[in-house]
């Protein structure tokens, strides 16, 4: 693949919508390009938590759990030290034994994982792909992989920060909303109408974007004390 092919794979990946069609669109421009028999997305979670994303294929999601479960794997590895790691027999592959037998069982040949980092350095996890055939890896393709990797990482972490701006600014929207009901309900300044809206939030355990939705749907504040009562100073 050269130069103009690369740039049209970034741009189909940039113009996908959302981090759920973006990790599909990776997905499968990864699986085609490469010839894998089966493709899928490693991304790191909260408190390091491994999950899978960008397909419904069940040998490739099934190959990723038994990483996340036997903490071993190409795809673990390559997610955790940020490198490109590759398995042409992988029923043979000492540095996996456990797992390379489990995968040998579902049909899998070789794999080979590319991490997700993009040019900031922001590791995302690992771009995994797997062959049913055994299949010698050369440098060319390590190389490729891990080009094609970085443009990956670079759509999903787009679309990702993409995504929590616009719930943000979601967020922000809705609790104006809410202290514009407070305010013209109870006489209340802006900064008053926010303050019994934090309130409840903390004293009712519940997200203060719940309490501003529900306030907005429903013109009443959730289960608790009454909204007349959380707007009275010094309830």
């Amino acid at each position: 693949m050269d130069a103009t092919e690369f740039a049209r794979v970034a741009a189909q990946l940039a113009a996908a919508d959302g981090p759920e069609a973006t990790a599909k669109e990776v997905v499968e421009q990864a699986r085609s390009l490469l010839a894998a028999d089966h493709a899928g997305i490693t991304l790191i979670g909260s408190r390091g938590r491994l999950r899978t994303v960008g397909t419904d294929d069940p040998v490739a999601l099934t190959a990723d759990e038994l990483q996340y479960r036997l903490h071993e794997g190409p795809c673990a590895d390559s997610s955790w030290t940020g490198e490109t790691f590759a398995s042409s027999a992988v029923a043979d592959d000492e540095r996996w034994p456990a797992w390379g037998r489990a995968v040998a069982r579902l049909g899998v040949g070789s794999a080979l994982a590319g991490e997700l980092t993009d040019t900031d350095g922001h590791r995302l996890g690992s771009l995994n792909l797997y062959w049913r055939a055994q299949r010698p890896f050369t440098r060319d393709d390590h190389s490729y992989v891990q080009i094609f990797a970085t443009h990956a990482a670079i759509a999903l972490h787009s679309s990702m920060r993409h995504a929590q701006l616009n719930t943000a600014l979601d967020a922000r929207k809705v609790i104006g909303q809410a202290q514009g009901i407070l305010m013209e309900r109870h006489a209340l300044r802006a900064e008053q109408a926010f303050e019994v809206l934090r309130r409840y939030s903390q004293n009712h355990n519940i997200k203060l974007r719940e309490v501003a939705e529900f306030l907005v749907s429903t013109r009443e504040l959730p289960s608790g004390r009454t909204e007349s009562e959380e707007a009275t100073p010094g309830a």
